[in-house]
């Protein structure tokens, strides 16, 4: 007998996930912390820079998986690439003084730059130059993961100083065959349907954009580790962005696309100044309502994105042919916020209260799928809660809005509304809901219809 059929004969679930607390500050002080070790860490697509932020988190979550695939991979329509690693950068001015120094800010280095080592002019170095004039003062991330080039990144008041004459350009790096390393990490639930949360690990030092994606990701898996009773299973892939949901997506189709009822991309979600959503394709999956309801009743207001202005790994998730129900929550959504893939997103722009308002976003989140069902009442007409100690013995002016949700969970109990239908149909939090769910069918007055 499977997961689902031992949870399925029960005609129960657990619901310790719905009333587990959710995190306090102090998880977002851990999280700050553990982004402040991830932080000098140069990741890229591959390389030991993955590989040593991998290690740091599998100190944090037991249990985790450390995985690679070789170079050269096929892997659906794409190929693995070459493994890059860095040693140190930097260019020599006229006046024999380094700027552009790798080891003080690794975004100054193109990411997969070939290794180099010559002198040019001024003019011909400009070719190899990245800058912002609308961010002066930035230094921007450019990479060029599939086609050989090198170059240098420099805030645009640094190149604008720079005087005519000869450079040295001194880039110590291999780019060869090797390996493309990404994690993952299941917890099993009383179910074997799963819920899918994938992060990224390949950005060189920025702190909402990447950062706050695997660190978010860390401490929700710790929430859901420590509940002892989960309803479904919880996967966590770590994994190299673009190229590594391919890579997973490869090795792991069937499984998934027979598994998976949810889950949702874990990035940017670290600042303070906002809340986001964008739904997966289909916009109507239970990610999708799970996620819409808990930042309804988590946010004071939130930003709704198009699935249009994809651009992370649920383009992968919900690609023609793979199809999971893949939605985002947000902070301030990639690609919108002015610091976006640029040196200022760094460890100013995150908090600790937003790292926190994030996780608690995916709790929230989690706790809904967790308590969703459809019941059907088991008595005709509306049942006497008083006589089951439901209802307060003494009538006042409070007493309808204390037993709101009972009065209402059963009226709806028509095997046709789930819980989620019930909850923003009362805009009411399902997590509250579901206690006066658990308290109808604990006396028999309603009973799962969606086993």
């Amino acid at each position: 007998m499977s997961q689902t059929e031992k949870l399925t004969s029960s005609r129960d679930f657990p619901l310790d996930t719905v009333f587990a607390p959710i995190s306090t500050a102090r998880a977002g002080t851990d999280m700050y912390e553990l982004m402040g070790r991830l932080w000098p860490i140069c990741r890229s697509l591959s390389g030991q820079g993955v590989r040593d932020s991998l290690a740091i988190i599998a100190g944090e979550l037991p249990g985790l998986r450390l995985l690679d695939v070789p170079s050269g991979t096929k892997c659906l329509d794409w190929q693995v690439p070459d493994e890059w690693n860095i040693r140190d950068a930097y260019l020599v001015g006229p006046d024999g003084n380094r700027l552009c120094e790798f080891k003080k800010n690794n975004l100054h280095v193109m990411g997969y730059s070939l290794p180099v080592d010559e002198e040019l002019d001024l003019d011909d170095l400009q070719n190899h130059l990245y800058s912002l004039p609308d961010l002066p003062t930035a230094v921007p991330y450019v990479t060029s993961y599939y086609r050989p080039r090198w170059g240098f990144c420099l805030t645009h008041e640094q190149r604008e100083r720079l005087q005519p004459g000869r450079y040295r350009a001194v880039i110590d790096a291999t780019l060869a065959p090797g390996r493309l390393d990404f994690a993952d990490l299941v917890l099993p639930g009383e179910s074997d349907e799963e819920v899918l949360l994938s992060t990224y690990v390949c950005h060189p030092s920025m702190a909402n954009n990447e950062l706050s994606g695997p660190v978010v990701a860390v401490q929700l898996a710790k929430w859901l580790m420590a509940i002892p009773r989960r309803r479904y299973t919880y996967r966590f892939v770590f994994v190299p962005e673009t190229i590594g949901s391919i890579i997973y997506l490869s090795r792991h189709l069937d499984h998934l696309k027979q598994h998976v009822i949810a889950g949702f991309m874990i990035n940017c979600v670290g600042d303070e100044r906002a809340y986001g959503f964008m739904p997966s394709r289909e916009g109507n999956s239970l990610s999708d309502r799970a996620g819409l309801h808990a930042l309804r009743h988590h946010a004071t207001a939130f930003e709704q994105h198009s699935f249009l202005m994809r651009g992370s790994d649920e383009r992968q998730y919900c690609s023609p042919g793979v199809d999971l129900p893949i939605a985002s929550l947000f902070r301030s959504k990639y690609n919108t916020y002015p610091e976006y893939h640029t040196s200022l997103d760094d460890m100013t722009l995150v908090t600790p209260a937003g790292l926190l308002g994030g996780l608690q976003a995916f709790q929230r989140a989690i706790q809904g799928i967790e308590a969703n069902a459809t019941y059907t009442a088991q008595v005709l007409g509306e049942p006497n809660l008083g006589s089951r100690g439901l209802y307060p013995t003494t009538s006042t002016r409070d007493t309808f809005q204390i037993v709101f949700g009972l009065i209402n969970v059963f009226g709806y109990a028509d095997g046709k509304r789930d819980l989620l239908d019930v909850a923003d149909l009362l805009d009411m939090p399902i997590w509250e809901l579901a206690k006066a769910a658990r308290d109808l069918q604990s006396h028999g007055l309603i009973a799962r219809s969606d086993l």
